[in-house]
């Protein structure tokens, strides 16, 4: 079931991770009606964001992806938002980021300030995944940990292997990772190949896997409250 329609945003062409086709979507036809709620996601969330979204028939609403490649490139994220917010502003009574801060150094914050639009609470995904509280006390419990989620195993070698260029330079290992001292992988799904793989990628790094099994963490609330009628929409700080 696909419940919101659902448009790609425009950007420049990448070296292709494969992005769900529920985030893909097609044209809204001109003559729709507009839904009020926009949600404007991270292409990161984007299988995420389609289970959540069937599994509470959730409805009224447009979803379009900004590339999952911006997960790596947080530096490029709040240009990316601004420019796309451009084009919709005024167009929907609401619109949500299903962002994190993630990495922005709080620039994320001040492009969404102008145009008085909400996001994800938390300072990245691991975050709201994990539930503020847990992941307070994960890292509390050892700093020097890397999170992965099952989008990041998923690519692992694109995203870190790859993309820290390991495969090149093996020798940068210690460099990059010498400080961990563990992985901890914060899973969305009960999926046994995923964590095979997890536990491959921190063989691969010299470090002790953790699995905590968490699913969509603060995430799924958050969809569900963006998505209700106002009347019944939950508060939030």
């Amino acid at each position: 079931m696909q419940s919101g329609r659902t448009r790609t945003a425009e950007m420049p062409p990448w070296p292709p991770i494969r992005q769900s086709a529920w985030c893909r979507g097609g044209v809204v036809p001109a003559d729709a009606a507009r839904p009020r709620v926009l949600i404007l996601a991270c292409g990161a969330l984007a299988r995420e964001l389609g289970v959540i979204i069937d599994r509470n028939g959730l409805a009224g609403f447009d979803v379009e992806c900004l590339p999952a490649r911006l997960h790596s490139r947080p530096e490029q994220i709040p240009g990316a938002v601004d420019r796309h917010l451009r084009r919709v502003v005024g167009r929907y009574e609401r619109i949500f980021v299903a962002y994190a801060d993630c990495g922005t150094g709080g620039r994320l914050d001040e492009v969404l300030a102008r145009y008085g639009v909400e996001r994800l609470t938390g300072a990245h995904c691991y975050q709201f995944y994990a539930g503020t509280d847990r992941f307070q006390a994960l890292h509390e419990e050892e700093p020097g940990t890397l999170y992965l989620t099952d989008y990041v195993v998923r690519h692992f070698d694109r995203l870190i292997w790859r993309g820290l260029g390991l495969d090149r330079h093996p020798e940068l290992l210690e460099d990059y990772f010498g400080n961990y001292r563990r992985v901890v992988y914060l899973a969305q799904t009960e999926n046994p190949a995923l964590t095979a793989q997890a536990e491959a990628a921190a063989d691969r790094l010299g470090l002790i896997l953790e699995h905590r099994y968490v699913g969509y963490g603060e995430l799924e609330p958050a969809l569900v409250d963006i998505t209700a009628p106002a009347e019944t929409r939950v508060a939030t700080a």
